[in-house]
């Protein structure tokens, strides 16, 4: 029996472990191909991208490790079964459920590790890629002149390189706008050639000219009023410009300023967020009332209301436009709907934002959950089909996982819009698919031929016969 649990464990561990590192690989590579624009051109180095690419991985673990349970586990029972292990076991009266049994409890404690990871690992993750990622994103393009353009990616300058030698290094025809004074295009530099070189420490981009002209435009504030403007003009045969590059180093953002997100708490942090919004909304909505009962009051002892029902009539009404009782009685009427208004927008908002936690919160028991679902779905699966490889799992298993993830998006969509509660629309795809497995585990002990061709086959003959006789 521990020989029949090992073959088993080890027939299940090698197509789990390469499955989710594959899926992981596909994953993350979609993940680049969506930010590669934030990516490409800006001078990073090799580690920040390998640790942006590190904490992408581990925030799609939750997609990478349901789908991984579910082929893997197909394909183990669908090996076992097409190899006639699972008939020797059998026919040895080792029953389906006691095969199955070490990988139940792989299952169980995959789930535990997923939860372990959503709770303590994920948010973690999420708060350093998050961070990092906005980081690249705000950081300038790399530095990257080029012939006969305009470039501005240096603050206070504009330059135009009309020709640059294979060195990389030599100028020629260079144009400067230096635009530091905050007052226009008033300085401008020209030279017949130059030199460009970085300093040692990197830091500046040293412009050294040869031969040029310099024109700035003077303002005499004294004689402002007669709007002259001296032109100042100067040569000179060497002249040298150090251009800050300090911007194009990649500045990391405080943490802190993140780790209020929902998705950067755990388990404990969530459930204090939703105690605190709830008592504020509480609190809120008293204020409310309070202020719609003091409009409600001063509306009801304007004198408009004062008059008996008895006399008020369209004539009366109309006799009352010009009295300032009944302009003050409308424009209470417009503040109190105009408050109404701004109370629906801010409840609105309090309640998707008190919806987001409540999500979160949900989320870090459904991804243990799904795991062990998907698992209950596929070991059965496999010992059905009957085929292992990569050819039918991986299909029945991409249908299956499609239908989890679809439900998925639909019940946090849901929740989120207020259209479902977060406790149901976060468990739909889970109450959907707890009792296909557990039927697919049921057919399963029973050896059901569910999808066996042959059997629909032979039902259709029967039916179609006794219609001819």
């Amino acid at each position: 029996m521990k020989k029949l649990s090992k073959l088993v464990l080890l027939s299940f561990l090698g197509p789990f472990s390469a499955t989710f590192f594959v899926v992981l690989f596909v994953l993350l590579m979609q993940f680049l191909w969506k930010y590669i624009d934030d990516l490409v051109g800006k001078g990073l180095e090799w580690y920040v991208i390998s640790e942006l690419m590190f904490y992408a991985s581990a925030t799609l673990v939750p997609l990478a490790l349901p789908l991984a349970i579910l082929v893997s586990s197909i394909m183990t029972l669908g090996n076992l079964a097409e190899h006639y292990e699972l008939v020797a076991a059998k026919s040895a009266g080792i029953s389906l459920q006691r095969i199955l049994r070490p990988l139940l409890f792989a299952a169980v404690l995959i789930s535990g590790l997923a939860f372990y990871f959503s709770n303590y690992l994920l948010p973690f993750t999420n708060l350093k890629m998050g961070s990092l990622l906005y980081d690249v994103r705000q950081q300038k393009p790399a530095l990257y002149i080029r012939e006969g353009v305009f470039y501005n990616g240096i603050d206070g300058y504009s330059l135009k390189i009309g020709k640059k030698e294979a060195d990389n290094q030599t100028l020629k025809n260079v144009m400067i706008y230096d635009h530091t004074a905050q007052r226009g295009n008033t300085k401008v530099i020209f030279a017949q050639s130059g030199k460009m070189v970085m300093s040692t420490d990197e830091k500046y981009l040293i412009v050294t000219l040869f031969d040029g002209n310099s024109f700035e435009e003077q303002m005499d504030r004294k004689a402002a009023y007669k709007k002259t403007h001296p032109l100042l003009r100067s040569s000179f045969k060497s002249y040298e410009i150090r251009f800050d590059l300090s911007t194009f180093k990649l500045s990391r953002t405080n943490e802190e300023l993140f780790k209020d997100n929902y998705q950067m708490l755990n388990l404990n942090q969530l459930s204090a967020s939703l105690d605190t919004f709830n008592v504020e909304l509480t609190k809120r909505k008293v204020e409310m009332l309070h202020t719609l009962q003091s409009y409600f009051m001063t509306f009801r002892d304007s004198a408009l209301v004062k008059i008996p029902a008895s006399e008020i009539n369209f004539v009366a009404i109309d006799t009352m436009r010009s009295d300032a009782t009944y302009e003050h009685a409308i424009g209470q009427a417009r503040n109190v709907k105009s408050y109404l208004i701004s109370v629906s927008d801010e409840l609105d908002g309090r309640d998707k934002m008190i919806a987001r936690f409540a999500i979160e919160w949900q989320r870090k028991f459904t991804l243990s959950i799904a795991c062990f679902i998907l698992f209950l779905i596929g070991a059965p699966l496999g010992a059905i089909i009957r085929k292992g490889g990569i050819g039918t799992p991986v299909v029945v298993s991409v249908i299956f996982f499609l239908i989890f993830h679809v439900t998925s998006i639909m019940g946090e969509k849901f929740a989120r819009e207020g259209v479902l509660d977060p406790r149901i629309g976060m468990w739909l795809s889970s109450a959907l698919l707890l009792p296909i497995g557990i039927f697919l585990l049921y057919k399963a002990t029973h050896d059901s031929a569910l999808f066996d061709i042959e059997v629909y086959g032979k039902i259709y003959d029967k039916i179609f016969k006794r219609e001819k006789k």
